[in-house]
């Protein structure tokens, strides 16, 4: 029985566009639970502790963003596959504007709006 969650997604334009929002929203959640372990403001103590915090915020926001079909491609870095490359998007961007093929990468990226 395969995975349907590891099966390769594409999205168009306007589908990847609509999800944005939500990967915004989660990506901000995650970032802001990061700052907040470095705020002196957090109960953790000891390094180990924080290391095993921060590694399950970044983990579990990969796994939601990988849930919904996207690849996580570094930190708050996300691509939505079109088929011919990926549509781009890194936290703190306002929207989807980036572009690059699959050979180019991130430091191949285009802008597209």
């Amino acid at each position: 029985m395969k995975d349907e969650r590891s099966e390769k997604r594409i999205f168009s334009y306007e589908e990847a566009a609509a999800m944005l929002p939500e990967v915004r929203r989660l990506t901000e959640e995650a970032h802001r639970a990061v700052e907040d372990l470095g705020s002196g403001t957090s109960t953790i103590r000891g390094r180990a502790e924080l290391q095993r915090r921060l590694e399950e915020i970044v983990n579990g926001w990969a796994r939601s963003l990988v849930g919904m079909g996207l690849q996580v491609k570094g930190l708050w870095l996300v691509d939505f596959d079109n088929g011919s490359g990926y549509y781009c998007w890194r936290h703190p961007e306002e929207g989807l504007h980036y572009y690059h093929s699959y050979e180019d990468g991130f430091n191949g990226r285009m802008r597209i709006q």
